[in-house]
Order: structure tokens, then sequence, then C-alpha cells
């Protein structure tokens, strides 16, 4: 069994029970207590789960009630169309396009249309503004259906991005730390936006001033992974600085 299916089976059990022992995970996966412990420290520094004397504890960041999708879009409407519209001047003719959840990236896609690409989403907001569009084509990842952000999520999700080669995503996330991490509250989100990441030549990272520092625990990825950062005045700037100094560019929108 690989570490990423067992680490799946070790988050299963602790949702399903709210906590777990090293021992018992080693016995139903039958590996090591060393083996397992070590998985749980991963899980730990990613804030997938809390790590416990003897075992680990469901995190409490992942029943966090998160904002619906509609009451997020009115939330800086301006900062989120600015970010949008530069965005999308980095999308070039023919390109294979990731586009994330999010409220934003759905603005993206309306400044999108009528363009010879392909988009490649597991947004229903998303499919819904480029749906008719007969210049672009749309790629709907298959997953279970999030009713409350539109989105679509799980283990289809994923298999279904490890068939994809993109030529850029448009990541959005819901803070960026002072230490330079992308971060996100939503657990079942975090696995998808990585394999997004794994798909694509180039990670566009679209934040407004308000996700500096922004809120969640689960780790997406570190700044030195992002290519392009594009976000509003009055984002912190000395994470700003960090970015560029991982290589990164930063747009001000």
């Amino acid at each position: 069994m690989t570490s990423s299916k067992r680490r799946a089976h070790i988050m299963s059990s602790v949702r399903t029970k709210g906590a777990a022992s090293v021992r018992e995970l080693a016995e139903s996966l039958q590996v090591s207590e060393s083996t397992i412990r070590r998985d749980l420290d991963v899980l730990d520094r990613n804030g997938e789960l809390v790590r416990t004397y003897g075992g680990a504890a469901q995190s409490p960041q992942l029943s966090v009630s998160e904002i619906p999708f509609g009451a997020s879009a009115e939330q800086d409407p301006a900062g989120k169309e600015a970010v949008a519209e530069r965005a999308a001047a980095m999308v070039e003719d023919d390109m294979v396009v990731v586009l994330d959840i999010g409220t934003s990236t759905r603005l993206i896609a309306r400044r999108l249309r009528g363009r010879p690409i392909t988009v490649i989403t597991a947004n229903l907001a998303v499919f819904d503004e480029l749906r008719d569009d007969d210049a672009v084509r749309v790629c709907l990842l298959g997953g279970v259906v999030r009713r409350n952000y539109l989105s679509l999520v799980g283990s289809l999700t994923e298999t279904a991005l490890r068939q994809v080669s993109a030529d850029l995503v448009f990541l959005s996330c819901t803070g960026v730390r002072p230490n330079g991490h992308v971060v996100d509250d939503m657990e079942v989100e975090t696995q998808i936006k990585r394999a997004m990441i794994e798909a694509s030549d180039r990670v566009v990272l679209v934040a407004s001033k308000a996700k500096f520092p922004g809120t969640g625990s689960l780790r997406v990825c570190s700044l030195d992974q992002i290519d392009t950062l594009v976000t509003t005045p009055g984002a912190d700037p000395q994470t700003l600085e960090l970015c560029r100094q991982a290589g990164g560019k930063v747009f001000i929108a």
C-alpha cells in the first residue's frame, strides 16, 4: 500500500471515530507502529489531524463552517474583479487552463468567454459561466457535489486530475501566512488543490489583500511552489517579498 493510500485510510478512521491509536491503525493496515507514527507526524504538520499521545484526533478545523458561495461572492467584489481581470490577461490562445473552486475563479472564467482555450475545473460556477460558449472547450471533473460551495470533490476528482496535463492553474486559498504557507479551511478541498498543482506547469495564486493572513490551518503549498501571485493593494508587503525571493512574480491588480 502506498503512503498516500495509507494516510487516506488513517484520515478516514480518524473522521469516523474522532480519534485513533497508533496500535489499532498499525493492526488494521498491517504495518509497523513506527510507520504509522511517521504518517501521523506528516498529517499533523499538514493540519489534517492533531497528534496526541499514542495516536491522533480529528482536527477542530475540519468541522469549521464554510461561508456559502453566494455570501463569499459578496465579500470584496471590487478586489475580486480586479484580480480576475489581471489573471485572465495571462491566458493565451490554445492554452489548457485549470480553474480552482472559488468566487474569483468564476470571474476569471467570465473573462475567458469566447477564447479558443480548454478549461478544466471542479467549480460548478465556472461550468455555468462557460457551458454555452462554443469557443471554450470545457472539461468538468467528476466527484461528489458540495452544494454550499458549488464544487466537486473526492477521490473521483483527484483520480481525474492525475490524467490532466495543463499549462497553468489559477489557484484560490483562504489564507497566505507570513511564513509563506498557502492554506485553506477545508481538508476536502485541500487535496484537490494539491492535485491541481501537480497537474499544471505553472501555478498562479489569486488572493486579494484579505487573504493575508486570512484563515485556515491546512497547508496547500508554499510560496516557492507559486510562479505568479495576483493580489490587490494592501496585501502584506513582507509576504509579497517572500514570494519574490522564492522566485515568484507578484502583480498588484
